[in-house]
């Protein structure tokens, strides 16, 4: 199939390239023109596992394409995905400001040209429920008489995972009330579902509200561990255990049930107070995602009071050596991530922070410039430290050479925002060791 991919970010750029992989010619569209002429030069703006492979094959082979013409793109394609961000709003809406403004140009294409074929529109975004109808609506102004169709296929997407879960999907999801469109979307998507798992076709409102159904309710199993982490703190409990004992229930599930300083990202924070934002609008009042939401944000206050309260309230002149930056491991996106939280929190009380990423250091650097330190590797970023911070799970962290650790730190002391290390190891290893959920090693 010819299909165009209107935005290059990281759920389009995924999408586009993975439907190439499966012998579609894929036009990507973008606005940005020096992003554009470096991917056709084969150079990937993001970074996500397995995708750099796939993207130089198939630019090789000559399946995927990069325009920043839309009309180009557009005429040679029977269905056209919408991959644009849908930014967080004011009054935290979805802006849907990108998607309708393609709509419109697409409006005044097929106004112009008629006979181009019927086309197939697929909102991919994660957009709020009735986007379809509004997508449909501005492009009648234009073109009340042209055949198309606008259908609903939400992303499940897990960054560091995501070319896994586009190519094998735990089921896909596609909201449209036309045959036809029915018919050449499960063409489309048969190579991905060969080990038999399902389509599931539903109306596009129903598959609108499915995604943020399910962002928010991992969301909310997020928060929840982390509230039973804190009164495990309190009441002497183990959390670790705790998440072993309900975690084998398979009416809960393993998955999501690790504590920690919170979720951060480009989905979750943005989806979970958007779905809000649509119940109020709906005057309906979501308690359970308002105090999601609300949990999240305190996790990250709880654990800078555990710095806090070590160094008797008063950090500054402090230097701490940080590990991680990204929201969350194998990607390079510090969206709503909890380390650019925490560092902010701690340059304000007058610490200095030496950090180290694997792969984020670039895009923290677009947030927050130059107010703290790169280091080149993880011990770099301990040298003269009064303490290590962590805030992310890279596996390179799990293991790591404690004795290094105590050498380069001026006291041995670790801040462990994801639970990675043994506390008996940690006791053995005479750490002073603070996590989340678990008791204090002093």
């Amino acid at each position: 199939m010819n299909i165009a991919v209107v935005g290059t970010g990281y759920v389009g750029l995924v999408t586009g390239t993975c439907f190439a992989e499966t012998g579609n010619n894929v036009a990507c569209v973008d606005i940005d023109k020096v992003k554009v002429e470096k991917m056709k030069q084969g150079i990937i703006p993001i970074f996500e596992p397995g995708l750099e492979i796939l993207f130089e094959r198939n630019i090789k082979n000559g399946r995927l394409f990069f325009t920043t013409d839309l009309n180009e793109a557009v005429r040679k394609s029977e269905i056209i995905f919408l991959c644009l961000p849908t930014p967080q709003d004011g009054d935290g809406s979805a802006d849907l400001k990108y998607i309708l403004g393609v709509a419109d140009d697409l409006g005044k294409l097929f106004k112009a040209e008629p006979n181009i074929g019927y086309k197939v529109l697929v909102d991919k975004s994660t957009v709020p429920v009735g986007t379809s109808d509004k997508v449909r609506k501005e492009i009648h102004k234009h073109a009340p008489k042209f055949e198309f169709d606008v259908a609903s296929n939400p992303e499940f997407l897990r960054e560091g995972m995501a070319v896994d879960d586009f190519m094998k999907p735990e089921r896909v999801i596609i909201g449209t009330s036309n045959d036809k469109t029915k018919q050449l979307l499960e063409q489309l998507y048969e190579p991905f579902v060969r080990s038999g798992n399902p389509i599931y076709f539903m109306d596009e409102r129903s598959a609108e509200m499915t995604k943020y159904a399910a962002n928010s309710f991992l969301a909310t199993k997020i928060s929840f561990m982390n509230e039973i982490a804190n009164l495990c703190e309190l009441t002497g409990a183990e959390v670790d255990k705790v998440r072993i004992g309900i975690g084998s229930d398979s009416r809960i599930g393993k998955r999501f049930l690790f504590p920690g300083v919170g979720y951060g990202g480009s989905c979750f924070p943005k989806d979970v107070i958007a779905l809000v934002n649509t119940a109020n609008e709906n005057n309906y009042d979501f308690k359970i995602l308002k105090s999601v939401i609300k949990v999240n944000e305190n996790q990250i206050e709880l654990f800078s009071k555990k710095i806090m309260h070590h160094y008797h309230n008063e950090i500054k002149g402090k230097h701490f050596g940080l590990w991680g930056l990204a929201f969350k491991p194998n990607t390079d996106d510090v969206r709503e991530a909890p380390a650019i939280k925490l560092i902010k929190h701690l340059l304000a009380k007058g610490a200095t922070i030496s950090a180290y990423d694997p792969e984020a250091k670039e895009t923290t650097k677009a947030v927050i410039g130059e107010k703290i330190t790169y280091a080149e590797d993880a011990y770099k970023a301990l040298e003269h430290a009064d303490a290590l911070i962590i805030v992310t799970e890279w596996n390179e962290f799990r293991t790591p050479d404690f004795q290094k650790i105590k050498s380069l730190l001026k006291k041995p002391v670790i801040f462990d925002g994801r639970n990675l290390y043994d506390l008996d190891k940690m006791e053995a290893n005479n750490f002073t060791y603070y996590s989340i959920g678990r008791v204090i090693i002093k």
